[in-house]
């Protein structure tokens, strides 16, 4: 038996450079794409460096002449002193985008809470009694003390009335949003299938991997995350020669797979953890994760399934998030779990779907953007 997934009716995906777009009927949900201190630890292996790049001192004298040699020994201790703090400059860029690759699942969530409406706004009364009083007094003479007496106290009670108005329909108003709030909250909770999409969808906008929520069935969301590709993983880590010099080595190819698989399965569980965060009537989630594949003569770029997985919310309790990495918790924590890696390398490599007709369904039916050619 395959790997089940659903698909909404009238939910519909699309996939472009942008990232994943679900639309429901004429609503459509848009998930844009996003994309140093030394230490850095890794299954490869712990990596530290340190350099120092500050210059000596200057040296002043009018009346001191420089001869050519001497100049070009200033121009090249110059030239490496620039290398020097451009490698180091590099060296904490890598090493900070190596430790961000190790930390994607370990991003923690807020729990979504009951909604509150927002306080009634001021009332401004003293706003109101002035304009009152003032019509009220408008034609009456400043020697006419009954009349404005008379008048200043209508106006008096014109205004009361005006501000116990104003504060029932604002009283009036609030307790309407708020029985709105505690209505979806409640629909929330419930997994009812149109909040759950709108509230993931709003969720999923500023995700670094493009997501989108497809279907929701019971306590079970079924969603689809766009990963980067390969080449998003660094070619170059870090390090120190055997005399502490600062290098950055090529990074060998297993260990760029190893880099790579950690992305994609940290991706993946950050997606899951953000969903069961906002949507607490959740229990469990089936993931697809897609890439873009390559484009074909008519510019059309297709997608790569490279994984596929289940995992309930209760298999995350007691997950020690800062120790494990991203591969190890998904497949401890997962209870249907599909990847391909092949050769040397263990390299993650694309699903054949012949043999997954629910996965192939979906992956025909998220519509790909063209590609503009130059």
């Amino acid at each position: 038996m395959g790997f089940s997934v659903k698909l909404a009716p009238g939910v519909r995906v699309r996939a472009s450079s942008r990232g994943l777009r679900t639309s429901v009927g004429p609503r459509a949900a848009r998930v844009h794409v996003g994309g140093g201190r030394t230490g850095l630890s890794s299954g490869v292996g712990p990596v530290s460096f340190y350099t120092s790049t500050g210059g000596g001192r200057r040296r002043s004298g009018g009346s001191a002449r420089t001869t050519p040699a001497a100049y070009q020994r200033q121009v090249a201790a110059y030239n490496r002193q620039v290398a020097s703090q451009q490698k180091a400059e590099q060296a904490a860029e890598l090493a900070a985008a190596f430790t961000a690759i190790l930390d994607l699942h370990r991003e923690a969530f807020a729990e979504a809470r009951r909604p509150v409406a927002p306080p009634e706004p001021h009332v401004d009364e003293g706003e109101i009694r002035k304009r009152h009083e003032k019509a009220a007094l408008a034609g009456v003479g400043v020697f006419q003390r009954a009349a404005r007496a008379e008048r200043k106290s209508a106006a008096a009670q014109a205004a009361a009335e005006e501000i116990a108005a104003v504060r029932a329909r604002l009283t009036a108003e609030r307790q309407q949003n708020q029985a709105y709030l505690d209505e979806r909250w409640a629909a929330l909770l419930a997994n009812d299938s149109e909040v759950v999409l709108a509230t993931l969808e709003e969720a999923f906008e500023d995700n670094e991997a493009p997501a989108a929520a497809l279907a929701v069935t019971g306590g079970e969301i079924s969603l689809a995350v766009l990963a980067p590709g390969v080449d998003a993983v660094p070619d170059r880590m870090p390090g120190t020669t055997s005399a502490g010099n600062l290098t950055l080595r090529k990074l060998p190819k297993r260990e760029k797979s190893d880099f790579y698989k950690l992305m994609v399965c940290g991706h993946a569980l950050a997606t899951v953890r953000e969903a069961f965060a906002v949507a607490p009537g959740l229990g469990a989630a089936r993931v697809v994760v897609f890439r873009h594949g390559r484009t074909d003569a008519y510019g059309k770029r297709g997608l790569e399934c490279l994984l596929a997985f289940r995992v309930t919310r209760k298999a995350f309790d007691g997950v020690r998030w800062s120790d494990a990495d991203a591969v190890t918790v998904l497949n401890d924590a997962s209870t249907e779990l599909l990847i391909k890696q092949v050769g040397a390398a263990r390299e993650l490599s694309p699903l054949d779907l012949s043999s997954e007709p629910e996965l192939q369904t979906l992956a025909d039916a998220i519509e790909t953007t063209a590609v503009a050619t130059e």
